[in-house]
């Protein structure tokens, strides 16, 4: 009998008030791991009122002292790191040594937050009339939520909570229920933090439990990673609610190839962009912008490149591929592959038949390239997230800004070139919010913001760092006179 997961709430495991159970599948083999609660609305009720009464007490903590759980919260992650990465890899998919560098992310950002004692220092205005000082401090919200994807189990719930929970705030993170396994073992090692009741809660569910998280009024403070349509939805309805929300959704990020670029940096680069973590991420290069007529040598060492990547088990030594989350995001992509075929696109690399013996109910797709896309074809607006990379050309890079300009994403572009003007004009002219020069991946260091533009973001403050903690906590003026024998002089 499969394993059903509990939540934690209030430093107990207790069962979900729901009564409906979803499977969680391995992608590999489509071998059932678990079984995780769809949840109720009242599985959150109860974890918002625990982490509410519980935080009182814990903003009254001196953040020095806090941080010290934060310590003891890099130590188990880097202590476990194997655990955690191979059940990460059962249940989402991705390669051993991508789940792997997921941790070091989670870690970077807890060490970040371990600087709260000095990001939390305000500014001080002394006499700013006679006798009167004015200052101001930073203090928390109350009680914050993660909504977090499937793709990212491990590092997205720590680009807020680390932070949040510095700042003085108690946290409540909702995994995405195809992946709970992950961050259900984290939360049984952090039983070793001994943090105060109530203070990190964790709670399964699908839309019913977004949906109460949204809606709860003891929870003040949304962070959202996923699709732009959820995350539109998610802003709105938080935001209706009288929350602040940072929503972060989808993506189609362009990667612009000079003619002066080094070819085979650019290459290995690209492919990794591309095809890493099935291409399900954010960040993955999906479309190729390669500028002028002499491009064809670069599409074939591609697609060399390409074919040498190798798919299949993700704890498998040697996989650089692993399959993709479901079986119905499987077909969507093949269906989206073959409708670009329909509308007149070439495809130069086939993913969609790959054999991966002994893995035969696995969800794989292998590299797969398209070229001549058209601009206004669905496989060239549509967020795949898969292994699929669309190629355009056009004529030169003011070409490519235009056509790069006019996506309904802005999440991250990326431009190949030897020339510092041509970098610098993409850089400035380019309507995204994280730009990757000579880079594939332009994923922000945890002492940076996530950023990420138009319907790639909703919302104002970003995940990770200074935007993080902004986000996390509200801004206290204090204007304040002491001197008993003070006389106003007109």
């Amino acid at each position: 009998m499969s394993q059903i997961l509990k939540n934690y709430i209030n430093g107990q495991w207790i069962d979900s008030k729901g009564t409906e159970l979803l499977d969680v599948i391995n992608p590999a083999n489509g071998q059932l791991l678990a079984r995780v609660p769809a949840g109720s609305g009242e599985d959150i009720t109860d974890a918002a009122e625990k982490a509410q009464q519980a935080w009182w007490s814990w903003r009254n903590i001196p953040a020095t002292q806090r941080v010290q759980y934060l310590f003891k919260m890099k130590q188990i992650l880097e202590v476990n790191t194997d655990e955690i990465a191979e059940i990460c890899t059962k249940e989402c998919g991705k390669t051993f040594s991508e789940s792997k560098a997921e941790i070091v992310r989670a870690v970077e950002n807890i060490e970040v937050a371990c600087g709260i004692p000095k990001l939390l220092q305000s500014e001080f205005s002394e006499d700013i009339a006679a006798g009167v000082d004015e200052y101001y401090i930073r203090q928390p919200l109350g009680v914050g939520a993660c909504i977090s994807p499937f793709n990212f189990p491990i590092m997205i719930p720590f680009w807020f909570m680390p932070y949040a929970i510095a700042c003085g705030n108690t946290y409540i993170v909702k995994p995405s229920e195809k992946v709970p396994m992950t961050m259900t073992r984290i939360f049984e090692l952090f039983n070793g933090l001994n943090l105060p009741n109530g203070v990190l809660n964790m709670v399964h569910g699908g839309k019913e439990t977004v949906d109460s998280i949204l809606e709860n009024p003891l929870i003040p403070a949304i962070s959202f990673v996923g699709s732009s349509n959820v995350a539109k939805h998610v802003f709105q309805t938080g935001a209706a609610h009288g929350k602040r929300v940072q929503a972060q959704g989808g993506a189609k990020n362009p990667v612009v190839v000079m003619p002066d670029a080094d070819e085979d940096t650019a290459v290995r680069i690209i492919v990794d962009s591309a095809f890493g973590c099935a291409g399900q991420r954010c960040l993955a290069a999906s479309i190729l912008i390669t500028i002028g007529k002499s491009s064809g040598r670069f599409t074939e060492k591609l697609i060399s490149g390409a074919k040498a990547r190798k798919t299949g088990d993700g704890m498998k030594p040697g996989i650089e591929l692993g399959p993709v989350i479901t079986k119905t995001s499987k077909e969507r992509i093949e269906k989206l592959i073959q409708k670009a075929v329909d509308e007149g696109a070439g495809l130069l690399l086939d993913g969609r038949k790959i054999n991966v013996p002994g893995n035969e109910g696995g969800n794989f797709i292998g590299p797969t390239i398209i070229g001549n896309v058209k601009s206004d074809s669905e496989i060239f607006e549509t967020e795949i997230f898969g292994p699929v990379l669309s190629i355009i050309n056009v004529d030169s890079l003011e070409d490519a800004i235009e056509l790069i300009n006019q996506s309904r994403y802005g999440n991250s572009a990326c431009i190949f070139t030897r020339s510092g003007a041509a970098a610098r004009k993409f850089r400035h002219d380019t309507i995204a919010g994280n730009i990757g020069i000579n880079i594939g991946i332009a994923a922000p260091m945890a002492f940076f913001p996530f950023s990420g533009w138009k319907e790639s973001f909703f919302g104002d403050l970003h995940g990770q760092s200074l935007h993080a903690i902004e986000f996390y906590t509200q801004t206290k003026v204090v204007i304040e006179r002491w001197n008993e024998e003070w006389t106003r002089k007109f």
